[in-house]
This record gives structure tokens, C-alpha cells and sequence, in this order.
């Protein structure tokens, strides 16, 4: 996750560089069900109206609390599916607050009624995270559920409401590119803190779906969309946020943005993006299935390293005998292509790997995601570059604006 509002606020208000601090252990994104009441078009998890057998019982929850917190976790995101779907979700969470993790809540929002909201508050989740992917139709139609975008709406303010910190998470495609300013908008209306963007990763049926994939171009015009509004917001004092995530080149993004509009805060900033050190797939973020089945990420569910009910976490997360783990791990990793030539390898440290293994059969090729021009990132020799969807079979040209 890239937290734009922040490094945007630090080039308004420099503060020191400072040295890098590594977290104790992984921020752990748990799916502690599958079971889901939609069925949404980019859904890593393929999530369905159906139960899945085999999923941890709540002692078996425990136990690998227990492991997470000795391994010293700091974060648990509690998924799904829809995680409200578990009938012992808050008894869970209650337990995760008990023993001082940050929990957070990612929802569709379409169960948060009033007496839900109540029960959400009573736990004190640190964080509840739900999706818009558009306004009323447009969301509707990627929930695959008339009605879903209300209902999440309506969520969200009941929870704000009740003095919760709740966020709204976007995915952006070349479908709903255009509800951006919109939703943009809407947040800052609506006074919702938080605003994720996040780019598509070819993950579950956002890979049967990944010719939807916003164009480079649409990338490149949605982003400055999104900087111009988080640096007004940080000029002003608002305290909004801004966050992206699953695309790493926005902070090589954000720092020719900083070259050009406050050249001599630039260099501050790369220091610090490179401090931040971009994609931490399999470092600093985890990922633990309904099944128990451990990940690199949330995007690498057909990869898996090992299952917490033969084996702890904790046993599990620092062994790099599995390849793609170890490749995840080390530093600078051994990227090729445009990645491995880029002059911005130290701050984006390869972008997403599922990207490019979806497309090339290679986790270490370059990220077909990666919107930036040959000549922004260093490249001596242009390379002809034309996007390609396996999906629909075509070929689509991405000229780039420089």
C-alpha cells in the first residue's frame, strides 16, 4: 500500500528522512471465510452465496492467533468473502482487540444495518474498509447485486456515524475509470477519512476478467486526478487520505509529479520513497486463507507456501526454500525487462509479480502493469511497448503522454 496523502503532506511540511525501520512481522490479511452474498466481477477469492468446506474453526482461529501474536504481527485485516457471513466473526475480532493486534474490518458493506453498526462499534475495530466501484449502477453491476451500492453506502454512514474510521476501497478498470471524480467527490462530501485506489491484479476472477484492466493512458489521467486532489487536501489541513495499492510505480509516479510542481523537495522525497521501499509481497504482508493455507499476498492464491493446521505461521513465513518465496524476499529483487533495467527498482522493488506471471508465466518478468514511459524510468533504448489482453485476444495500443 502507498500511502499518497502521506508523502504528499511531507513535501507541504518536510520533516527528517530518518532511518529504515523494519516492521516486527507481517501485516496479515486473513480470509477467514469464502462464503460471500455477491459475486463481484474482479474477486480474488471467487468468492459465492455457498459454503466451502475445510475452513479453521474458531479454536483452530485461536491457535493461530496465539502463533501470529508471538511471531509479533502488529495487523490483522479480517476478509472474506464477506466476513460478517462468519457467525463467530465478532467473537474473533473480540479476541484480536483483547490481545492488542490493529484489526481491521474489510467489508462489502451490504449487511451493515443498525443493529450491525452497534455490534461493529462494541468490538472497536481500528479500521472498517468497504468497496464502491462506482455510483448506483455502475457498483451494482461489478457486485453482480441490484441495490448492492445503496445498501454499502448506507453502511458506511451508519458506521461513520458511530465514530468508526471507515474507508472507501476502489477498484479501478477501464469500466469504471469515469466514476473516479465522482466517487472522489462523494468521499469528501460524505466525510468518509479514507479513499483506497486500487489497481486491478490478475488474481481469481480479476484474472478471467483482466482484459477490463484500465488502459496505461486512463492510469496515467486517473492518478493525476487523485494527486491533485489529496495535495489539496494536504495543503488545507484536512486530515483525508488518500492510499493506492497493487500497482508500485505510483511513487515513481508521484516523484516526477514532485520534479516538476516542488522541484527542490524532490530529492527529500526520493529518499523517503526509497526508505518505504515499495512492493512487500511475501516481506511484510501476508496472507491466510479460509482453508489455512498461507500466501505471499492476497493476490497469490494459487501459490501456496504451506497451511497452518500441519504448520505454524510463524514456521512457515521466514522459509525460503519455496522459490517464489525466496525470490519475494530478496533485495533488490532479481527482476528482468524494463523492471530489472528501471533506474526506480530501489523504490518500486519490481511492482506486482502476479501480474507478470499471469501474463508471461514468469514472476520475475516485468510487470505488464507498470504505466510509466521508457524514458520516465531510465531507459536508455526506447522499447516498444503495446498492452496485451490475453482475455479478449487482442492487442491494444497504449501510447503514453510524457
Amino acid at each position: 500500500m502507498f500511502r499518497l496523502s502521506q508523502y504528499l503532506r511531507e513535501l507541504d511540511e518536510p520533516a527528517p528522512t530518518g532511518p529504515v525501520r523494519q516492521p516486527p512481522g507481517p501485516v496479515v490479511i486473513w480470509n477467514l471465510i469464502r462464503r460471500c452474498n455477491l459475486t463481484c466481477k474482479h474477486c480474488y477469492s471467487i468468492s459465492g452465496d455457498v459454503d466451502f468446506p475445510g475452513e479453521l474453526s474458531t479454536a483452530q482461529v485461536f491457535g493461530v492467533m496465539d502463533d501470529l501474536k508471538a511471531f509479533r504481527v502488529p495487523v490483522l485485516i479480517l476478509s472474506g468473502g464477506e466476513p460478517l457471513m462468519r457467525r463467530d466473526i465478532f467473537e474473533i475480532s473480540a479476541r484480536a482487540k483483547a490481545m492488542r493486534f490493529y484489526v481491521g474490518l474489510s467489508s462489502n458493506g451490504t449487511l451493515v444495518d443498525a443493529a450491525m453498526a452497534d455490534r461493529i462499534r462494541e468490538i472497536g475495530y481500528d479500521y472498517v474498509g468497504i468497496s464502491l466501484d462506482g455510483i448506483g449502477e455502475t457498483h451494482d453491476r461489478f457486485r453482480r447485486k441490484q441495490g448492492a451500492y445503496q445498501e454499502a453506502l448506507n453502511g458506511l454512514r451508519l458506521l461513520r456515524d458511530r465514530g468508526i474510521k471507515v474507508g472507501v476501497r476502489f477498484t479501478m478498470t477501464e469500466d469504471n475509470a469515469a466514476e473516479l471524480p465522482r466517487l472522489l467527490d462523494l468521499v469528501e462530501q460524505e466525510n468518509f477519512p479514507k479513499f483506497y485506489l486500487s489497481h486491478l491484479v490478475y488474481a481469481g476472477r480479476g484474472n478471467k476478467n483482466r482484459g477490463d484492466d484500465a488502459m496505461w493512458q486512463t492510469t496515467r489521467d486517473r492518478m493525476d486526478m487523485v494527486i491533485a486532489r489529496a495535495w489539496r487536501w494536504a495543503q488545507s489541513g484536512s486530515e483525508m487520505e488518500i492510499v493506492t495499492g497493487n500497482n508500485d510505480a505510483d511513487a515513481v509516479y508521484l516523484l516526477h509529479w514532485a520534479e516538476r510542481t516542488v522541484p527542490d523537495r524532490a530529492s527529500d522525497l526520493r529518499a523517503k520513497l526509497v526508505r518505504w521501499g515499495g512492493n512487500s509481497s511475501g516481506v511484510n504482508v501476508a496472507n491466510i486463507d479460509n482453508l489455512g493455507n498461507v500466501h505471499p499476498d492476497t493476490m497469490w492464491w494459487h501459490h501456496t507456501l504451506g497451511n497452518v493446521k500441519t504448520r505454524p505461521f510463524s514456521e512457515i513465513w521466514p522459509d525460503i526454500s519455496d522459490p517464489i518465496m525466496a525470490g519475494l524476499k530478496q533485495k533488490p529483487r532479481h527482476v528482468s525487462g524494463r523492471c530489472g533495467a528501471c533506474a526506480y527498482l530501489d523504490i518500486c522493488n519490481g511492482n506486482t509479480r502476479v501480474r507478470a506471471q499471469r501474463i508471461t508465466g514468469d514472476a520475475w518478468a516485468e510487470d505488464p502493469g507498470c504505466y510509466l514511459s521508457d524514458a520516465e524510468i531510465g531507459l536508455a533504448t526506447p522499447t516498444d511497448r503495446v498492452k496485451t489482453s490475453i482475455y479478449r485476444g487482442t492487442r491494444h495500443e497504449a501510447p503514453l503522454s510524457v
